[in-house]
């Protein structure tokens, strides 16, 4: 793993992604700094990061297309599982280099809060709780860019579909809204729901009856649900979306309060799609 660790540093840091990244990230919250902290002179640097936090929308498929995907097309993927360690081994150590190439810009953004302390009343501890959650959300965005990346060999596919997929989380409650809030609305859109993921199940096991049956069982409790007692499915959508948003959570740091639900949530998305990842490559090696 710290074969892989070193490997995927050097790469990082011989090219220019790791410092079109820093870039980008230090660009967007200085902006935001200036906006916030200096221009409309207010004291929250928590506000400046949910501004930052958009910039996830283009950045985290910018670093993570090419982490699985240009080893699928080089086809130096086979080279990685002839190596004396596990393909969990091979994903944590990709990941742990996105997440290296991730930290050194924050670490920089981590020296904010103190300067302007210096020039006002900061709130310090809500700032830097701010900055922690700041650093699980890009580390929950970039896992399910991993796993992207793992679907395919083109890069530029793996990033825009990273792109769209981060975009939908960030206004999935917003788009929500516009969807019927009657029963009728929100039963559509949950059966659109799951047979969406039923093809992704497909799609990682190559199981048609796993797939099947996943999408059936779903679906025939969804009517039994709703043909009981209709009521519970009004206005569901809108609150599932809120719960399953990773930004939407973030918000809540923002608002002042250090939530341990949503950091369980960040990290329960980081270990899920790590997985995903791992199941990916290893139906690729024995395939």
């Amino acid at each position: 793993m710290t074969a892989v660790l070193k490997h995927e540093l050097r790469a990082y840091f011989h090219s220019l992604t790791a410092y079109v990244f820093g870039a980008f990230l230090l660009a967007f919250v200085g902006i935001g700094a200036m906006m916030y902290n200096l221009q409309a002179a207010v004291s929250n640097f928590e506000y400046v990061l949910s501004f930052g936090c958009l910039v996830f929308v283009v950045i985290v498929p910018i670093l993570t297309m090419r982490v699985i995907a240009e080893e699928r097309k080089q086809k130096t993927d086979q080279l990685l599982y002839s190596l004396p360690i596990t393909t969990t081994q091979v994903v944590i150590g990709k990941y742990l280099a996105l997440l290296t190439v991730y930290l050194i810009p924050l670490c920089i953004i981590c020296i904010y809060p103190l300067i302007f302390w210096q020039f006002g009343d900061v709130y310090l501890l809500t700032s830097y709780g701010s900055v922690f959650a700041f650093f699980v959300l890009g580390a929950a965005l970039i896992a399910v860019g991993v796993f992207i990346s793992s679907l395919t060999e083109n890069q530029g596919f793996a990033a825009g579909i990273g792109i769209a997929v981060i975009l939908l989380n960030y206004y999935s409650v917003s788009l929500s809204e516009y969807v019927s809030s009657t029963a009728t609305g929100s039963v559509i859109a949950l059966g659109v729901i799951v047979l969406a993921l039923g093809a992704v199940i497909r799609y990682l096991t190559k199981n048609d009856n796993l797939a099947y049956a996943f999408s059936f069982i779903l679906l025939l409790a969804i009517a039994a649900v709703c043909f009981i007692d209709s009521s519970k499915f009004e206005g569901l959508l809108p609150r599932i979306m809120e719960k399953l948003s990773l930004f939407e959570r973030f918000y809540t740091f923002v608002n002042g309060v250090f939530d341990m639900t949503a950091i369980v949530y960040f990290l329960s998305v980081i270990v899920f799609f790590l997985f995903l990842s791992v199941q990916s490559l290893e139906k690729r090696r024995y395939n």
